[in-house]
């Protein structure tokens, strides 16, 4: 970039007098588990669909429960990512997550960003009750409060579904 004239960001601040971003502490772990969800809507920045297999690998949900271990600090956990209920390694994410909130007694806030129309997959039935037990804090999207701007958006009937 700077070839081309374009400044660092660092000079770029510094020319407008803007002090340079202090890194703080990580207290949030977000991961995306996955681009397969039970939707197609056409504002999802990564484009997931039922089409999209690709799913986090239960080696890597390991990686990222141990990665969570050893982050003491981190007391979010946000998971999303298609329809992250759909992955084959959400529920043993939670459970990990859950075990370690409760062997190392620490605060550990497990967050679900849902569809809700993930709860009426087949399959699915016991998820309620899954979040329920292990304490998810579910973060339910829904575009919009109008049918009509929601159908546009994600398909047919979803505001009625969710």
């Amino acid at each position: 970039l700077a070839q081309m004239g374009v400044k660092s960001f660092k000079r770029f601040l510094k020319d407008r007098k803007v002090p340079e971003p202090k890194r703080a502490k990580c207290t949030t772990l977000q991961l995306n588990i996955g681009l397969y969800c039970n939707q197609a809507c056409s504002h999802c920045h990564v484009e997931s669909s039922p089409l999209r297999k690709e799913m986090m690998s239960q080696e890597v949900v390991d990686r990222c429960l141990l990665l969570l271990k050893n982050s003491p600090g981190v007391k979010y956990l946000d998971i999303t990512g298609g329809a992250p209920e759909l992955n084959d390694g959400f529920r043993r994410l939670v459970e990990g997550a859950t075990a370690l909130r409760e062997s190392q007694k620490r605060e550990l806030t497990i967050i679900d960003r849902c569809n809700l129309t993930v709860l009426l997959e087949p399959g699915q039935e016991t998820l309620p009750n899954f979040l329920a037990e292990h304490k998810v804090h579910v973060i339910a999207s829904l575009p919009s409060y109008e049918a009509e701007q929601t159908d546009k958006q994600r398909g047919r009937k979803i505001f009625e579904r969710s």
